[in-house]
């Protein structure tokens, strides 16, 4: 399991590293569409390296089962635990961002973390639309906005957003970037 969890954190890092990707800014769309959903002291679930921690700043804690990326977003100066080390803090946000395509049981996951979300805290569920779905072969299941929504409402959560970024819901079939973002509210 070791030199898989090693293999994920390495392309992970890959997919982040070029330099064209760099110099662009390639990240900026997506930075200003989380910062705007306004997270506050967020809980990153599935953070890889780190990428999305980044975007929240030093209010943003992350949680990976994947130990090498929990080092690699450590090693970058990031707050980064993995499950069995993860402080029993309360959060503002969680977020889980390009994570819940990847697990069987996807509202098991999110069950699993609603403890450490204040009442009326916030959820952000991101996932990619069919192009970005098809690109990675360790996602094992789809979820478009009518199964998030799905997802939440199963588990007492009240849908506020639901929206195609950063392009219209058509282009997911064609831009591999194109992503579903579901946004709710735990209740009191």
């Amino acid at each position: 399991m070791k030199s898989i969890d090693a293999e994920y954190a390495r392309r992970l890092a890959a997919i982040q590293q070029p330099l064209w990707k760099r110099v662009l800014d390639v990240q900026r769309p997506y930075r200003w569409n989380l910062q705007r959903l306004n997270p506050g002291r967020t809980l990153d679930i599935g953070c890889g390296i780190g990428r999305n921690l980044a975007h929240l700043g030093n209010d943003a804690v992350g949680v990976d089962p994947n130990e090498t990326c929990v080092a690699a977003a450590r090693a970058a100066g990031f707050s980064a635990f993995t499950p069995a080390e993860l402080p029993a803090d309360l959060y503002e946000t969680l977020l889980f961002s390009h994570v819940l395509e990847h697990v069987d049981v996807p509202a098991g996951l999110i069950s699993a973390y609603l403890p450490f979300l204040l009442p009326q805290g916030q959820i952000i569920l991101i996932t990619p639309q069919e192009r970005g779905y098809a690109s990675d072969p360790t996602h094992v299941r789809f979820l478009d906005l009518a199964a998030l929504r799905a997802i939440c409402e199963s588990l007492g959560l009240s849908v506020s957003r639901a929206f195609s970024f950063p392009f219209p819901r058509s282009l997911g079939r064609a831009f591999k970037y194109n992503e579903f973002v579901l946004t709710a509210v735990k209740p009191d």
